[in-house]
């Protein structure tokens, strides 16, 4: 019997790195898809090396339909996950024709793809900037979506809408969107995690790389916003983690015909941790220095926010089972094997 085999387009990045590692774990096939514009084909070596499967990897832009369009004519796979798209909020707020143009071509030529060549599950890669400054917390899926606060957000939430309008008018398509909190750490081997290409754009790769010196100083950006300890509030998740509640999304989507066809899920470990937090919990587990200061406040940053997880877990069987510090203990790991590597 033929195993189900996945479509991961932006598999060579950090969370689509993590998910297919997983997805053979739990065995299905996998190929990956990758333009390698903001990851690195070390990525998939190292998805290789963990797993000791063969996988497919090509070099495609998913804007490129004609281009994408051969993948679907030359593998069969049953579902695809989609993670390919630029992903710095920051970066979003200079570029944001460059992001609408990305996120959106992309996603709305894999769509395409699936109706032609009648694939029928896919799990898009959403966030919880859908939210933008939430009035409580933690936030739920009912929690209603805000104006976003970047062009990134603002893409994820049109993403969402294009899936949601897409299964509605299209018979057989099926999709699960899981809105990410913030995901962190490595892979236990230490044989792949967060790799930025240039100046990290995320908190954790950016605390690794002053704590090797590759940086000479972390800015928290404020410490006057309203919460404990001035600084903004994460959910702060083990990016293994989040890996697991893909594969549970595609089960859900290939093994059970009654539930609905779209369906949103929160992934995050219920819990909110400070930026001032993360860096001093950091050095406890690790035994080293973290030099920073406080810089002004980033454009497009909310306060604070944090996951109510419970459908997740109770309707994917799915839960965080990694702590903090072990996931940020891996995050260190990652960043040594990385500076061995020089």
């Amino acid at each position: 019997m033929k195993k189900p085999s996945v479509l991961v387009s932006g598999g060579a990045g950090y969370i689509g790195s993590h998910t297919a590692v997983e997805l053979i774990a739990a065995g299905y096939d996998v190929v990956i898809v990758d333009n390698l514009s903001n990851s690195d084909i070390a990525a998939v070596e190292g998805v290789r090396r963990i797993t000791g499967a063969e996988i497919p990897f090509v070099e495609v832009d998913c804007c490129d339909r004609t281009a994408l369009r051969r993948v679907f004519e030359t593998y069969d796979f049953d579902s695809v996950i989609h993670f390919a798209a630029s992903k710095a909020v920051g970066e979003s707020v200079q570029k944001p024709l460059e992001y609408y143009t990305n996120n959106l071509t992309s996603f709305m030529n894999i769509i395409a793809l699936m109706r032609e060549f009648g694939r029928h599950n896919i799990v898009f890669s959403s966030s919880c900037t859908v939210y933008g400054e939430p009035d409580k917390q933690p936030v739920t899926e009912q929690t209603p979506r805000k104006p976003a606060t970047s062009p990134y957000g603002n893409t994820k939430q049109m993403c969402e809408d294009i899936l949601r309008d897409s299964i509605a008018a299209y018979e057989g398509l099926k999709g699960i969107a899981l809105r990410y909190f913030n995901p962190i750490g490595a892979h236990p081997s230490a044989q792949i995690g967060e790799l930025p290409r240039g100046v990290p754009q995320n908190l954790v790769p950016y605390i690794t790389q002053t704590a090797a010196g590759v940086r000479e100083c972390l800015s928290v950006f404020g410490d006057d916003y309203p919460t404990a300890d001035g600084s903004c509030i994460r959910d702060y998740i083990d990016v293994t983690d989040l890996a697991r509640a893909h594969v549970a999304a595609i089960g859900r989507m290939a093994g059970d015909k009654n539930k609905e066809r779209y369906e949103i899920f929160n992934v995050g470990t219920g819990r909110g941790v400070s930026v001032l937090e993360l860096v001093t919990r950091f050095e406890q587990v690790n035994g080293v220095k973290v030099n920073h200061k406080i810089a002004p406040r980033r454009e497009g940053d909310i306060i604070a926010i944090w996951a109510d997880p419970t459908l997740a877990n109770e309707e994917l069987g799915w839960q965080a089972t990694r702590t903090l510090d072990e996931t940020l203990a891996s995050a260190w790991a990652w960043e040594k094997h990385l500076r061995d590597m020089e």
